[in-house]
C-alpha cells in the first residue's frame, strides 16, 4: 500500500515539471520564433508515457525495471538542462550511460520512451536533424493537449531545417489540430502559414492566417492577421 501511493505522486511531480518547462518553453519562443522566420527550432516537451502491461506478473517486472532506468536516465537529465548535448545523450562513463543506451537497454519502459524524446531533441540542438527525425517518429506520445503537440511541431520544425518545407508545414498543422487550444495553436498555425507564404501557396497561407483569427480570437496573435492576409489578397 505504501509503495504504491509513493509511485502515485512521482509520477505526478514529474507531471507537473514537465507541463510547467514546456509551457515556459513554448510561451517564451513563440513570438522571437515566428520573427526569426523559422530559424529556431520549437523543440518537443519532456513527458512520461505510461505503459500498460498485460499480466500482472509482467507488470511487476515491468516495475523493477521501470525503477532501474529510471535511476539510470537522472545523469543524463542533468547534463540535457545544462545543454552538454552530446554527454546527455551519448554518455560519458559508468554513471552515465545516455539516452541513446538507455533506449537500447530498458526498451519497452516508458521511460525508453521519454530518452527518445530527450534524444530527438539533443540532434536537433546539434543539427543532426535525420537523426532527430528518427527518434521524434518513435517517441510515442499521449493524447496529451501539451506534449503531443509541442512533439510533432519540433518534428515539423525538423523537417523545416531539411529543407522539406511542405511536409514541415502540414505537420505543423497536425500540431495545431491536435493541442486545439488558444494557447499553443496559432503559433503552430502561423509558422505554418508563414512556410506556405514562403513557398507561394498563398492560398493555403490565407486559410491558415483566417483559422488564426477565427477560431482563436482569444489569442494575441489573432489581432496580427489582417495585414497578412491583407497583403496575400493583393
Amino acid at each position: 500500500m505504501a509503495n504504491t501511493k509513493k509511485i502515485k505522486v512521482r509520477t505526478k511531480t514529474e507531471k507537473k515539471e514537465e507541463e510547467a518547462i514546456g509551457l515556459d518553453i513554448q510561451l517564451s519562443k513563440s513570438e522571437a520564433f515566428i520573427e526569426k522566420n523559422l530559424k529556431t527550432i520549437l523543440i518537443g516537451l519532456v513527458a512520461v508515457i505510461i505503459i500498460v502491461a498485460g499480466w500482472f506478473i509482467w507488470k511487476n517486472h515491468m516495475n523493477s525495471v521501470e525503477k532501474e532506468a529510471q535511476a539510470a536516465i537522472r545523469t543524463s537529465q542533468t547534463l540535457f538542462g545544462q545543454q552538454q548535448w552530446e554527454n546527455a545523450l551519448k554518455g560519458d562513463g559508468a554513471n552515465n550511460i545516455g539516452f541513446e543506451r538507455i533506449i537500447d537497454q530498458y526498451s519497452g519502459t516508458k521511460t525508453a520512451n521519454l530518452a527518445k524524446l530527450y534524444a530527438a531533441i539533443c540532434y536537433a540542438k546539434t543539427d543532426k536533424y535525420d537523426e532527430a527525425i528518427k527518434y521524434f517518429e518513435d517517441f510515442s506520445p499521449k493524447s496529451d493537449q501539451m506534449i503531443s503537440p509541442a512533439a510533432i511541431a519540433a518534428l515539423g520544425n525538423c523537417y523545416v531545417e531539411k529543407g522539406e518545407t511542405a511536409k514541415g508545414a502540414e505537420t505543423l498543422v497536425k500540431a495545431a489540430k491536435t493541442a486545439d487550444n488558444d494557447a499553443v495553436s496559432p503559433v503552430f498555425l502561423m509558422q505554418a502559414a508563414n512556410l506556405y507564404k514562403s513557398l507561394n501557396q498563398n492560398d493555403k497561407a490565407i486559410e491558415l492566417y483566417k483559422q488564426v483569427k477565427d477560431k482563436y480570437f482569444r489569442s494575441p496573435l489573432s489581432s496580427q492577421v489582417d495585414k497578412y492576409i491583407e497583403e496575400l489578397s493583393k
